[in-house]
């Protein structure tokens, strides 16, 4: 053990930073002393040399004090405070006696009122996150960083500065008592007489002082040469702080993830339930909003009732209307004309007029689909569909991924299609091309889980690839969906006959009844 604290002094004493004087004191120290075996976990020795570990000291210190700086800076909570006085300092629950104090006002059925208690109760509980959080966050790492910084490093590098000094003192002394070894020899040279006796006296008195630092040394050396073996053995442990800091701060976040997850998916339960939305982009109580699954098995429809209406009406006035699903039509149209189709109104007449209201109307429903009409199942499919650069591969990719549709969607989707690609027969006039089709309605036909089936949500590869595919069923449309569509598949549709609209794109077989002029129908059991 001496061996080793000998050669950590030794290695110490010849660093650059100790002074040249202080470097003489390693002829005390024999040549064999350079290494000293550390054992690791696996107990195979390492060569380890003092002043790698001596130059960590500093270097140490000052991390820890920073970063305890810094992290006490972070503490929202009075820190040292307890549980129940440290939460009542919080920010967050502030916030929440703000929202209890509002929602006390309001009508406890009101959306708004809801809202405001739910977020009461949510901030309430991430506060008690954050102090259980802040609390771990003293115990486990403040404390320890700010006694490493304060105590345990300072204290080695103290017993350095001493060790320093003491061997300054030593080197001073032995200076001193070669110099009186040298006038006592010159004064027992000259013969006996008082000068001999004091030299010789001062002598002693210089061997008694130097063997006193001397002592001092060594045990000073002692004290250090345990504090360096005290800090390296426990490194790994200061290491843990900071690896302990990340951990603590992941479980704030899950748990704070989780509390949010589990309320938003409750108050958005509520809200649905309660209040509707006066967005245009939001679903209408109807048929709005509601599973295409659902829809068809309670009207027992082929194909959805708001597709086939709004394709009907554009059939018969929208074919020519140029920028057709690009050009937005009026908030107040376009909400009335959603109303009347979620409601079953057959009071359509009026919007004949105006194709682009139904265009966003169809726009509107496939948007607002739980799931999008190709499904998120086959997501991954499509976008891999899109890189393919092989055209007849991409067909047929396409056909394969098509028949793996649900037979609800494919149908729909199957007459979606082949009514864009009739509005792409009139490119000319209507300016809506393939890939301009593609563009406009493509994100609302199909979006990932994880983007809510908000358009602005997806990323511009996800974009260009949904673009892709469906400008790629429009042009296959043929080959992909064979056969014709009998657009008025219900035979519920007629448009009315004093709109002095063109006949393009109307149905090829009528209806065996013809409804009045005036107004176009919906059966009765589905009004």
């Amino acid at each position: 053990m001496m061996k080793r604290q000998f050669n950590r002094m030794r290695q110490q004493l010849s660093h650059p930073n100790i002074t040249i004087r202080a470097q003489e004191a390693t002829e005390l120290l024999s040549e064999d002393l350079l290494q000293v075996p550390m054992v690791d976990k696996m107990a195979s020795p390492v060569p380890f040399f003092c002043p790698q570990i001596e130059q960590r000291i500093e270097p140490a210190k000052r991390a820890a004090h920073s970063v305890s700086k810094r992290l006490q800076a972070c503490l929202q909570g009075q820190c040292g405070t307890e549980m129940d006085k440290r939460v009542k300092k919080l920010p967050l629950m502030a916030l929440s006696m703000a929202m209890a104090e509002s929602f006390k006002d309001l009508d406890t059925e009101s959306s708004l009122g809801k809202a405001l208690e739910m977020g009461c109760c949510i901030q309430s509980s991430l506060a008690k996150i954050m102090a259980e959080f802040e609390i771990a966050l003293e115990h486990y790492v403040l404390h320890p960083l700010n006694k490493l910084s304060e105590e345990e490093l300072p204290t080695i590098l103290k017993h350095k500065k001493t060790l320093q000094k003491l061997i300054s003192d030593w080197n001073t002394i032995k200076s001193r008592l070669n110099q009186a070894a040298k006038n006592s020899s010159n004064s027992t040279g000259a013969g006996a007489g008082p000068g001999a006796s004091s030299a010789a006296n001062k002598l002693e008195i210089l061997k008694e002082e130097e063997e006193e630092v001397k002592r001092k040394v060594e045990q000073c050396k002692d004290e250090y040469m345990a504090d360096l073996y005290h800090f390296s053995t426990k490194e790994d442990i200061y290491a843990s702080y900071f690896i302990k800091l990340l951990e603590i701060q992941a479980q704030y976040h899950r748990q704070s993830l989780e509390s949010l997850d589990s309320a938003l998916a409750e108050l958005r339960e509520s809200h649905r339930q309660t209040e509707p939305s006066f967005t245009t982009d939001t679903p209408v109580a109807g048929y709005y909003g509601v599973s295409l699954e659902t829809h068809l098995k309670s009207l027992g429809r082929e194909i959805a009732l708001p597709i086939e209406a709004c394709v009907m009406m554009l059939l018969a006035s929208g074919m020519k209307e140029e920028g057709l699903f690009r050009l937005a039509a009026g908030a107040s149209v376009l909400r009335k004309l959603k109303s009347s189709l979620a409601s079953g109104s057959n009071a359509l007449e009026e919007f004949y007029s105006d194709p682009h209201a139904v265009a966003g109307a169809l726009k509107s429903y496939l948007r607002e689909l739980p799931q999008p009409l190709m499904t998120f199942e086959l997501y991954d499919e499509w976008v891999k569909v899109a890189s393919l650069k092989d055209s007849d591969s991409r067909v047929q990719s396409l056909r394969d991924t098509c028949s793996r549709l649900p037979q609800d969607s494919y149908n729909n989707l199957r007459y979606l299609i082949k009514f864009l690609a009739k509005l792409a027969e009139h490119q000319e006039v209507n300016k809506m091309t393939p890939s301009n089709i593609a563009i406009v309605l493509g994100p609302n036909l199909l979006w990932s889980q994880q983007s809510t089936g908000d358009p602005m949500q997806l990323d511009l590869a996800s974009v260009s690839s949904i673009q892709a595919v469906v400008e790629a069923l429009i042009q296959n449309v043929d080959t992909l969906f064979p056969g014709e569509v009998d657009f008025n598949v219900s035979g519920m549709f007629m448009p009315p006959t004093n709109t002095g609209l063109c006949k393009t794109g109307l149905v090829e077989e009528p209806p065996p009844a013809t409804p009045p002029a005036s107004t176009p129908t919906l059966l009765d059991g589905e009004a």
